[in-house]
């Protein structure tokens, strides 16, 4: 369950007046076929690793596994509808993938506010992506939020 207290209007999202360190907010997808193919055809990345059963079973995955980058597009999720939510900027992530997820796998993202810099309204986020207990995903971000004073 989320721990943000707060709950956001209609496309208002958090403004830096309202974050605290330790805030943190979750999303959770299910991964699909159709996901998979969709986010091929929409990202260009046909690699067979991600589309070809009989390619796949030769490599170390042992199968077809989901682009990370999808999985990582759920963490943009959490960003921009939850914490901050709507308002919030983009303007920096890094990313470590630490396990891969496959087609049926629930990926559940993870935004914890782990450093606020209100001169700059920048907010620090700890993202992390896990299947079960297990991380998929881990890094940080770095977003531009708005203030009330501006």
């Amino acid at each position: 369950m989320d721990d943000v207290r707060q709950i956001l209007k209609d496309n208002e999202g958090h403004c830096i007046e309202d974050l605290a360190v330790g805030m943190t907010a979750s999303f959770a997808k299910t991964v699909t076929e159709a996901d998979i193919v969709l986010f091929a055809g929409i990202s260009g990345d046909t690699n067979p690793v991600h589309l070809n059963q009989e390619y796949a079973s030769g490599t170390m995955f042992q199968g077809r596994i989901a682009h990370g980058m999808l999985s990582a597009g759920f963490i943009s999720a959490v960003l921009g509808t939850k914490l901050p939510g709507p308002g919030c900027i983009y303007m920096s992530q890094n990313l470590k993938f630490k396990a891969p997820v496959r087609a049926g796998d629930t990926v559940t993202a993870r935004a914890t506010v782990t450093e606020l810099i209100p001169e700059k309204r920048r907010v620090v986020v700890r993202t992390v992506c896990t299947v079960g207990e297990t991380v998929v995903i881990e890094g940080e971000a770095l977003l531009m939020v708005p203030s009330r004073g501006q």
